[in-house]
């Protein structure tokens, strides 16, 4: 078995008709589940009946779920809402959302089935990425209640490999651990594999010359970046492939396979595979809701079948995709890809002076340029107009004339981008701006809250 490329040859590659039966089966199945024993499914689903439900055009019949009814379950029926099929003393385990902070997060409850079905799904991306149970696989994640790699480290055990917790501690004990333990295959977000990486030259380590062959990467769309990809894997001297799940469905719902023979730092056509023998992955206009044709941009709809605990049917990730068919990869697969991974947010995009500007377009122009050690993304409303300002953090070793004309290049770069629009580069001190194990957020739109205070009344003394 070890030299197929597939975890699961059978489904993965199962032509398209019968896999499309597959999953209809597996709806049908789903939805009487969730309709008999949820309540909020036996609400929404009333006059829904599963075996009508035998075209893809049936699924129509379902509503949508959304993340806002999913809190408004749970502040009705707390802690963990109306989804559940059972209560707490049914399940093993809880996982929460990242969250924004004061806000209330999401919770999931998992049984021992759902977390073994977990592991699974993580079996699919870590087999596809080369990953064998001769590896040593270190997972760089602070455990916690957000559901993070928690899935990964199961599916590492699963198929047989060494797993090493990474745990709370701090990057400089990380990176040690990685070189003591052997480690061949790391797991973490884009931007913290590029932390480690900075750490590791700090502290004399040669990561590039050492045993590490795959970077595991998720939780950010920075990892089907090609920028950010290419500085990872050159960091490294490894290769890096994505995956993208969420917490909803407790585990990834999409991986990126290794290319074999692409080289180091070079671009990998195709995307990431949807594991469509246990979802269906719809792609909508989200104003309208109307699915979208191959090759355009929409948003993710997601029916689970393993998560039998939190049944998830139609749910709105607010994602943005772009569905190819899954020929694209030519791997023999016969799942579809998600072209670029998860492109961004549906709310990521902001308009500044009539241009649009996305997050991750941004990224894929700075992580081009050489020298950059991280960056930060402020919008502002300045003496009466909207302005985007880049906060750069450089190589300590970089001179003035250096970052003048770093800063000329790159803005021109941008306003290429973003027809014509002029970003303010600002350069920001060493260690200034913060670091990310998680997922990063690096742009604020403090515009309102500005626009709201110059408005308000100014107080007599």
């Amino acid at each position: 078995m070890t030299d197929q490329p597939y975890w699961n040859p059978k489904t993965e590659t199962l032509p398209r008709d019968q896999l499309r039966e597959l999953q209809l089966a597996k709806l049908r199945r789903t939805v009487a589940w969730a309709k008999a024993r949820s309540p909020h499914y036996a609400r929404t689903l009333a006059g829904v009946e599963p075996d009508r439900l035998r075209t893809w055009d049936d699924l129509a019949r379902i509503p949508f779920l959304t993340r806002e009814e999913w809190m408004a379950g749970q502040d009705a029926r707390p802690p963990y809402g109306e989804l559940p099929v059972v209560g707490p003393e049914a399940a093993i385990r809880v996982h929460t959302t990242s969250g924004t902070s004061g806000r209330t997060p999401l919770r999931a409850l998992d049984s021992r089935r759902d977390w073994s079905w977990a592991a699974e799904m993580w079996c699919y991306a870590l087999w596809g990425a080369g990953v064998r149970p001769h590896d040593v696989g270190y997972v760089a994640f602070g455990y916690g209640s957000f559901i993070g790699f928690w899935g990964l480290h199961g599916g590492l055990e699963k198929l047989g490999a060494l797993t090493v917790p990474g745990g709370a501690q701090t990057t400089d004990s990380r990176v040690r651990q990685i070189v003591d333990f052997g480690a061949t295959v790391v797991a973490s977000t884009p931007t913290y594999a590029l932390r480690l990486a900075h750490e590791a030259e700090a502290m004399g380590v040669d990561l590039p010359s050492g045993p590490v062959h795959t970077l595991v990467l998720s939780g950010e769309p920075a990892g089907s970046i090609p920028e950010t990809r290419a500085l990872i894997e050159q960091r490294w001297g490894a290769r890096a492939v994505d995956t993208a799940g969420m917490t909803e469905i407790s585990t990834i719902v999409m991986f990126e396979p290794a290319a074999p023979g692409r080289e180091i730092g070079a671009v990998q056509t195709g995307g990431c595979h949807v594991i469509e023998d246990h979802f269906i992955e719809e792609v909508i206009d989200p104003d309208t809701g109307r699915e979208v044709p191959y090759g355009e941009r929409g948003e993710r709809v997601c029916t689970s079948f393993g998560r039998s605990t939190t049944p998830l049917l139609r749910y709105r990730t607010a994602d943005l995709v772009v569905k190819v068919p899954a020929a694209t990869a030519g791997n023999g697969r016969t799942f579809d890809l998600y072209r670029g991974g998860i492109l961004g947010r549906v709310d990521d995009m902001k308009t500044v002076r009539g241009t649009n500007v996305y997050p991750g377009a941004i990224e894929a122009i700075v992580r081009g340029v050489a020298g950059i050690e991280e960056f930060q993304v402020r919008l502002e409303h300045l003496d009466g107009r909207d302005e985007v300002i880049l906060l750069l953090e450089c190589a300590p070793s970089l001179p003035d004339d250096g970052w003048v004309r770093l800063a000329a290049d790159l803005g021109r770069a941008l306003a290429d981008a973003h027809e014509g629009l002029r970003f303010l580069l600002r350069r920001a001190a060493t260690d200034e701006l913060p670091r990310f194990e998680l997922k990063a957020r690096r742009l604020t739109d403090l515009r309102a809250e500005q626009q709201r205070a110059a408005l308000a009344p100014t107080e007599m003394a």
